[in-house]
């Protein structure tokens, strides 16, 4: 593989969509070169709820053991954050206290996920997939697509997109 002024690193990566009502998982191969879906979890509808979608997100790390864990965050097309990016930062922060917790702790990078949702939902549609019955695997999709978008701009341009997650030191 040429391309990049870097090295591009083996390994596997976990990508993953946030959405209010499901996370969707996916990973990449050992090589790092092809992601799959892996799973769709779900959101816990009460604030005090059990947060089963973080400790599967905990559970798939321990599993996978990867390099980092890539996750999507919604920015306007204009480039600007609002409610849902807001709330994508605070997801990782209470991911990442669970990491740490289970002594798990890997890196986690924010990419722009900019249209993922929307274009995994549309190429399900061209697949032949109503929307009532592909909506777990949306979510899947959009993640499988936030990974390999991230795999492929770390190739191209040697050094890993999007922003590394600073451990939260003054969370409240």
């Amino acid at each position: 593989m040429t391309g990049g002024q870097g090295a591009f690193r083996r390994g596997i990566r976990i990508g993953v969509d946030v959405g209010t009502v499901r996370v969707g998982v996916a990973r990449t191969d050992p090589d790092g070169v092809l992601a799959v879906p892996v799973a769709t979890l779900a959101r816990p509808k009460a604030v005090a709820a059990p947060r089963t979608d973080l400790d599967g997100v905990a559970d798939l790390v321990a599993e996978y053991e990867p390099l980092e864990v890539v996750v999507g965050l919604p920015v306007a097309l204009d480039g600007t954050e609002g409610p849902a990016a807001e709330a994508v930062r605070a997801w990782v922060t209470d991911l990442m206290a669970v990491l740490g917790n289970r002594g798990t702790a890997v890196p986690v990078r924010l990419v722009d996920e900019r249209m993922t949702t929307a274009a995994a939902a549309k190429g399900l549609r061209a697949a032949g997939r109503d929307t009532r019955s592909s909506r777990a695997v949306v979510d899947q999709a959009a993640a499988v697509m936030i990974v390999q978008h991230a795999l492929d701009a770390e190739r191209a341009q040697g050094a890993p997109p999007g922003a590394l997650v600073d451990t939260p030191e003054d969370t409240a």
